[in-house]
């Protein structure tokens, strides 16, 4: 999966303020889902329980001469040439859908960081993963996550699998858009969780998109092995396959995201079906 040589891209879509992070040692740690008692809708659950003040996302002052995207990131030429400008252009894509097929729909934007970042739902480092902030309604990401993503958690490293996560973070934005997120409240916690249930649903939002990616103007059809990559993403974020590998043993009674096997499930009924309305996971 590659981007049309020609396509224009919108980095206004992004907030780059890499190198120029939140207050340091405000560390993000411990297991719940949420900052300062908002919500945080995080990728990965290793660590995602925050720690500081609940502060308005930061000023960004000039960015770096070498990330100013506005630059750099001008065509789906330097998509398929640079890994900021190539993430630039998922958001681009995964946005341009769901203003097609959500009434209302509002742009929201992706904020790149190193390290750490204040955020509206508080200061969080690059431990909790990508997340969704719902305060300031922005998606968060260091880019050293895709590293982290085959490194650390053995996913394949391809195209898709690194859209995956910006279609799944995304998708959280659109149950914002819906009111979705009300649903969960305090049930944050075990395999039948509202949290798991809402997370499955991103994992099918983000197939959804997948399925339709093309017809976005942005990029060629997925192939198979394409597919692959982002189905390896989903299996390798599953609460059962994370807790097996850090803590030896896998509790049900403390998912967050949902197993290896629902990710893939979820991800895959997106997929194939392109619809929507196929993801309801809240009737499951």
């Amino acid at each position: 999966m590659r981007f049309k040589r020609n396509t224009r891209l919108d980095p206004s879509q992004v907030e780059d303020i890499r190198g120029r992070g939140g207050m340091p040692g405000l560390a993000v740690g411990g297991g719940g889902l949420g900052v300062v008692g908002v919500i945080v809708y995080l990728l990965v659950t290793l660590l995602s329980n925050g720690g500081g003040a609940g502060l308005n996302g930061a000023t960004v002052a000039q960015q770096p001469p070498d990330q100013v995207l506005g630059d750099k990131c001008q065509t789906g030429r330097d998509a398929n040439t640079r890994e900021d400008c190539r993430i630039v252009g998922y958001i681009n894509s995964i946005q341009r859908y769901w203003s097609k097929t959500l009434d209302g729909y509002t742009i929201s934007k992706t904020v790149f960081y190193s390290g750490s970042a204040d955020t509206g739902c508080g200061y969080a480092t690059s431990e909790v993963g990508p997340f969704y902030c719902p305060a300031d309604k922005k998606v968060y990401i260091d880019l050293g996550f895709f590293d982290e993503l085959s490194s650390r958690f053995g996913a394949n490293d391809g195209p898709l699998a690194q859209a995956y996560v910006l279609a799944h973070e995304y998708g959280h934005h659109v149950q914002d858009e819906l009111g979705i997120l009300d649903r969960i409240g305090d049930d944050r916690q075990g395999s039948n969780s509202a949290s798991v249930k809402s997370e499955l649903q991103a994992d099918c939002f983000a197939g959804v998109w997948a399925d339709h990616a093309a017809e976005t103007g942005y990029l060629t059809k997925p192939t198979p092995a394409d597919v692959r990559d982002a189905l390896s993403a989903a299996a390798a974020v599953g609460d059962d396959r994370i807790q097996r590998a850090t803590r030896g043993q896998v509790n049900p009674e403390t998912w967050t995201h949902g197993s290896s096997a629902e990710r893939d499930h979820w991800f895959t009924i997106g997929y194939q079906s392109g619809d929507p309305n196929r993801c309801d996971t809240w009737k499951t």
